[in-house]
C-alpha cells in the first residue's frame, strides 16, 4: 500500500473493473464476424465498385448509352486476340467491350444495363419485403383460424405459375417500365411470408409481447414495434437472397422481349441480343453476362455471410 493514501472500497474497486471491461452490443458482435467474412467483404467491395461504375461510366467514357455508329459494326475491343476486326481507340475514346450489332458502345451499355438490372432487383425486394414481412407478421400474430385462411391464400398462389403471373400483367399493362419493378416484386412475397409467420410464431410467446399486451399496446402496434423488429435477422439474410432472384426473373422477361424496351437496355436485354451474336461477336455475350453472373455470386455471397453473422448459435 501507498504510504498515506487510504485503501480504495472492495465495492469500489469491483465499480472499476466493471466500467472497465466494455460489453460488445450483438450488432456490433455480428458486424465484427461479418467483415470476418473475406468472402462476403470481397463481394461487398465488388458490389460497390459496380454500383460506382453504373452511376459514373458517363464520365468514364464519352459514349452515349444508344449513339450508334454505323463504321464500327459488331467490332471487338482493341485487346481482343481472335482474327476479327477490332475497335482502334481514337479521339473519341476505346470501346472497351466493342460494339453491339448496331455500333453502339457495349462498355456503357452493360454499365447502364447494371442501373435498370440492380434497380429492378433492390425495388421488387422492397415490395417483395413490404408485403411479405407485414402478411406473415399478422398471420403469425393472430393465429387461429385467421392464420390458417391466410396461409391458404399463400398456398393457392404457390401453387400459380411465378412467371406467367408476371408475363401476364406485362402484357396487359403493355410493359410498362415502373410496373416491372411492382409486377416482379408483388408476386415474390410469398415465401418472405411464410419465413416472418414462422419467426413470429416462436416471437409472440415471449415475454416482451406479454409485457406489451398487459402495458395495452394493440395488435397492431406489437406487430410493427415488436414482433417486426425481432424477425429482422432472417428477413436481412433472405432479402440478399431475393435480389438475385429477382434480377434473373428481370433477365429472363427481358430476354423474352417482354422487360426492358429500347433504347433502354438491361442486363437480359444484352444477354438476349449477345445470345444471337455468339459465334461472330462472343463478346457482345460474355462481358454482360459476366458482370451479371459476378452480381449474383456476390449477393449470394453477402447472404452467407450475414446467415453465418446473425446465427445465435455459432455465437
Amino acid at each position: 500500500m501507498i504510504p498515506g493514501r487510504t485503501p480504495a472500497h472492495p465495492d469500489a474497486q469491483l465499480m472499476e473493473k466493471a466500467q472497465a471491461v466494455k460489453g460488445r452490443s450483438l450488432l456490433a458482435d455480428a458486424r465484427r464476424r461479418l467483415f470476418r467474412n473475406k468472402a462476403a467483404v470481397a463481394s461487398m467491395v465488388l458490389l460497390a465498385l459496380i454500383a460506382l461504375m453504373a452511376v459514373f461510366v458517363p464520365v468514364v467514357s464519352p459514349y452515349a448509352f444508344d449513339a450508334q455508329d454505323y463504321s464500327k459494326i459488331s467490332c471487338a475491343p482493341s485487346w481482343w486476340t481472335a482474327d476479327v476486326p477490332t475497335c482502334p481507340g481514337g479521339a473519341g475514346g476505346t470501346h472497351w467491350f466493342g460494339t453491339d450489332p448496331i455500333g453502339r458502345d457495349l462498355f456503357v451499355r452493360s454499365f447502364y444495363g447494371a442501373r435498370i438490372s440492380l434497380a429492378v432487383g433492390i425495388v421488387a425486394t422492397l415490395v417483395s419485403l413490404a408485403i411479405g414481412v407485414l402478411y406473415g407478421a399478422a398471420s403469425g400474430f393472430i393465429g387461429g383460424r385467421t392464420d390458417a385462411f391466410m396461409m391458404r391464400i399463400v398456398d393457392v398462389l404457390y401453387s400459380l405459375p411465378f412467371i406467367f403471373l408476371v408475363i401476364i400483367l406485362m402484357v396487359i399493362f403493355n410493359q410498362n417500365f415502373i410496373l416491372l419493378f411492382v409486377a416482379i416484386g408483388a408476386v415474390s412475397w410469398l415465401t418472405m411470408a411464410r419465413i416472418v409467420r414462422g419467426q413470429t410464431l416462436s416471437a409472440k410467446q415471449k415475454e416482451f409481447v406479454e409485457a406489451a399486451r398487459a402495458a395495452g399496446v394493440g395488435t397492431f402496434g406489437i406487430i410493427t414495434r415488436h414482433i417486426v423488429p425481432n424477425v429482422v435477422g432472417p428477413v436481412i439474410v433472405y432479402v440478399t437472397l431475393t435480389i438475385p432472384g429477382v434480377i434473373l426473373a428481370e433477365s429472363f422477361l427481358s430476354f423474352l422481349g417482354l422487360g426492358i424496351r429500347e433504347p433502354f437496355t438491361s442486363w437480359g436485354v444484352l444477354i438476349s441480343e449477345g445470345a444471337g451474336e455468339m459465334e461472330t461477336a462472343p463478346w457482345a455475350l460474355i462481358f454482360p453476362a459476366a458482370l451479371m453472373a459476378i452480381t449474383l455470386f456476390c449477393f449470394n455471397f453477402i447472404g452467407d455471410g450475414l446467415r453465418d453473422a446473425l446465427d445465435p448459435k455459432d455465437r
